[in-house]
């Protein structure tokens, strides 16, 4: 009896916490590339902040990221860090 009790807990929280996680993801919002990456904006889950997962431009998004981007307030900011770094556009928002 105590044993299923223990099992029924364990299923009980294991089942608790994946749904947390789930309910608490980060949004994908859009995906591109340039240059030789290719990236994905995420959104954070309280979509205050936003950031970057790039690969180079061969691998797989199913893979590790090449890098994942510090935080940026804006999608907008976060982009513009794209271009200027990784696709090596000229903008003005592009610090030379």
């Amino acid at each position: 009896m105590l044993f299923k009790k223990s099992i029924l807990f364990l299923l009980t929280t294991a089942t608790m916490l994946t749904t947390s996680t789930i309910a608490m993801a980060d949004s994908l919002i859009s995906n591109g590339g340039g240059g030789d990456y290719k990236y994905q904006l995420w959104r954070s889950t309280d979509n205050t902040q936003y950031y970057i997962k790039i690969w180079n431009r061969d691998s797989s998004t199913n893979s590790a990221p090449s890098y994942i981007t510090h935080s940026f307030e804006s999608s907008r900011d976060a982009l513009d860090y794209f271009d200027c770094n990784y696709a090596n556009k000229s903008l003005p928002s592009c610090q030379r």
